[in-house]
């Protein structure tokens, strides 16, 4: 999660550096936003602390995409993209603490047609969590077992009042912390908070010309990735190894904004392999021809579907995905569904796990799969480009419970139908 935290730092950096100017009129070129929240830290699990009222403070600063002159700002309605640094109080210093979060954000108006009074605001980031679940003096906080987690923030604004230089807002909105199943527990930490801010106009300068009419483009592409994972097993096998993974896709890109496809992907777990070639107890009792081949039931195959948001350097990513070869995931289930707890012996401690049942969730889970997280592109994506690299940040999960964290580089190669 160290790598993770570093590589978005290092995305916000080419994000926000380098853009053109041009002349027109006179507006804000970038905001710098304090604000103050309050709100709800919600139970992460039965017997979770008490919490007090949550209080938060985030600074932001914001850039207008107008200036970048490009056509994703175009299309997506000059959004703002900036970066966030927030400091976040649960309201339980001993058993919760306090988390202290970096993040890009984008912001989008909602009703732009209409009124310029609404937003929506997301980001995705890093924390770092000073307050952690431990097993003997922190039992109850299920909720983070790491220092350094994902984050992810949504918000909807309301303008109530601007003047020359600041535009006065109120909030409301979502937070998440999770470590993407690089330790267990991870029941992942969510808030529900109201906001207020003030949006500071930090600099005025010639505003490019806006009413650009961009004509309609597509073209067409083959991608490929390879990426490097960790995740955990079980509460059992709570350490972190490999998840090695390849993709290959292939789709188009409309307007040189939004990147939709189809493809393949290829997964290959350690945990699942050695769990495998350990013999342990569900592949002795109940799937042991898993040992005639422990390479492949430790693999994963499977199909997607994927949207992207370019951003010029920056990609926003999510895939959905059907697991078509799991097979491993039936024992992944049963040690991770089923109830389980430590008992004192005269021999000393006992791990006791019932296994969960393969019911239809089971099912579900097994089936479909999902992928966030965000690419920086070594060249930009602003126009048509025969050949690209990118670096990536990815969460996956099985439905929507996180699997495994992963970073990747990959190839594009595009081209135009004649």
């Amino acid at each position: 999660m160290k790598q993770l935290t570093l590589l978005l730092l290092l995305f916000t950096f080419f994000w926000v550096k380098g853009q053109e100017q041009a002349s027109d009129s006179i507006a804000s070129e970038w905001w710098l936003t304090p604000e103050v929240m309050v709100g709800r830290t919600l139970p992460a699990n039965s017997g979770f602390p008490e919490t007090n009222a949550q209080k938060n403070i985030f600074l932001t600063a914001s850039w207008n995409s107008a200036y970048k002159n490009q056509e994703w700002a175009y299309r997506l309605g000059y959004p703002r993209t900036g970066f966030s640094l927030g400091a976040i109080d649960f309201g339980n210093d001993a058993m919760v603490g306090q988390a202290f979060t970096a993040m890009p954000v984008a912001e989008f108006h909602l009703f732009k047609k209409r009124s310029d009074r609404w937003q929506v605001s997301v980001g995705m980031g890093g924390s770092y969590f000073n307050t952690q679940f431990d097993s003997i003096t922190n039992p109850n906080n299920k909720a983070v077992t790491t220092k350094l987690t994902w984050s992810f923030k949504s918000f909807l604004y309301y303008k109530i009042a601007a003047s020359g230089t600041v535009d006065w807002r109120l909030g409301a909105g979502y937070i998440h912390h999770s470590n993407g199943h690089t330790r267990l527990p991870n029941q992942g930490l969510n808030s529900l908070v109201i906001s207020a801010s003030a949006q500071f106009s930090m600099r005025k300068s010639s505003l490019p010309n806006t009413t650009v009419d961009y004509q309609k483009s597509k073209y067409w592409y083959f991608s490929s990735r390879f990426g490097y994972g960790e995740n955990i097993l079980s509460i059992q096998f709570n350490d972190k190894k490999p998840v090695y993974t390849a993709a290959f896709g292939f789709g188009k890109v409309l307007n040189n904004t939004f990147r939709i496809g189809v493809g393949l992907y290829y997964r290959y777990y350690q945990h699942y392999r050695d769990y495998i070639d350990q013999n342990e107890f569900f592949v002795e009792t109940e799937y042991p021809h898993f040992r005639e081949n422990p390479f492949g039931y430790a693999t994963n195959v499977g199909v997607f579907g994927t949207g992207e948001l370019l951003l010029n350097h920056v990609g926003m990513e999510f895939q959905l995905g059907l697991n078509i070869y799991k097979p491993f995931y039936k024992i992944d289930w049963q040690l991770n569904q089923g109830p389980s707890y430590v008992s004192q012996t005269n021999e000393g401690s006992q791990y006791i796990l019932v296994p969960g049942e393969l019911d239809w969730y089971y099912e579900v889970k097994r089936t479909i799969s999902s992928r966030m997280g965000i690419k920086y592109y070594v060249w930009g994506t602003h126009e048509f480009r025969k050949h690209n690299v990118f670096l990536g940040a990815h969460i996956n999960a099985n439905l929507g419970q996180a699997d495994f964290t992963e970073f990747s580089i990959g190839y594009v190669y595009s081209f135009k139908k004649s």
